[in-house]
């Protein structure tokens, strides 16, 4: 049985012994597109479409720039699976996690779908909805889309938890679609602990960074005054602080699915050999 404990500790472990090579690849791919993508918000209330293209386009290269980031530190905590740097393996591997991760993306917005299908049927106009309008929607179809979401959150977390090696897999074991049935097989058995480390990561996540950005929002408030509109320094600031937890946590995540990998493989292992007569 995989011990979540072992796994962090091990994680930890390579975080330290490995802090001087992770840093560099974490202040460009996590640090910079967090601070920087973290004032598009503001930016986005009154830009052009021209603008808006552009800096969507930047987006995108920022999720391609953390997926290339991810896939080095998985490579790295992979215990030098190859004898290729962990940059080479991570760019050799991009297109196929990408690929990946579009797929996984497509069927979860597939899984959305039934919502807006559901209201469109009921005689709602979804334009108003996705303009932010106030729509009147009758208690039963909010019940169904409150019961629908939910089960569709847990279903999501279960989900999650059982393919969170996938991106290991497609480092390691070269693979690319048939990495999700790998990721599947892998957590059988270890599904709930997984999803218990995953709740407490998101919580502490996502504490740490809205208290970033509450406390040091206001303390940059307070020093370097508001903007009633567009980028102020106050808020540059606050999204450069802010950026550095989330770093921290991106960093955190694929050293983590990596070593989780190692074990659940070489739990598999021992059961292979065990079975074997």
């Amino acid at each position: 049985m995989v011990k979540m404990s072992t796994v962090w500790d091990r994680t930890a472990e390579f975080l330290s012994d490995n802090i001087g090579a992770i840093v560099p690849i974490a202040l460009i791919a996590f640090f910079v597109p967090a601070s920087i993508g973290g004032n598009f918000a503001t930016v986005f209330l009154t830009a052009t479409p021209g603008v808006v293209l552009a800096l969507r386009l930047v987006q995108l290269a920022f999720a391609i720039l953390s997926v290339w980031g991810s896939l080095v530190i998985v490579a790295m905590a992979l215990e030098g699976a190859s004898g290729e740097p962990a940059a080479v393996i991570a760019r050799r591997r991009l297109l196929p996690a990408l690929a990946v991760s579009v797929v996984l993306g497509i069927a979860m917005i597939a899984l959305t779908l039934p919502v807006p299908f559901f209201l469109a049927a009921s005689g709602y106009d979804l334009t108003a909805i996705a303009r932010g309008e106030v729509v009147d929607i009758s208690p039963a179809v909010a019940g169904f889309v409150w019961i629908y979401f939910m089960v569709l959150s847990i279903a999501f977390i279960w989900i999650g938890a059982r393919l969170i090696v996938t991106t290991p897999v497609v480092v390691r074991e070269q693979r690319m679609l048939s990495a999700i049935p790998r990721s599947w097989q892998l957590t059988r058995g270890s599904t709930w602990r997984i999803i218990g480390v995953l709740i407490l990561f998101v919580v502490v996540a996502t504490v740490s960074a809205l208290a970033a950005n509450t406390v040091f929002g206001s303390i940059f408030a307070l020093v370097a005054g508001g903007s009633e509109g567009g980028i102020s320094l106050a808020g540059v600031l606050t999204s450069i602080v802010t950026g550095a937890v989330q770093t921290a946590f991106l960093v955190l995540l694929p050293a983590f699915t990596a070593k989780l990998y190692l074990a659940l493989s070489a739990q598999a292992d021992l059961r292979t050999h065990v079975q074997t007569p």
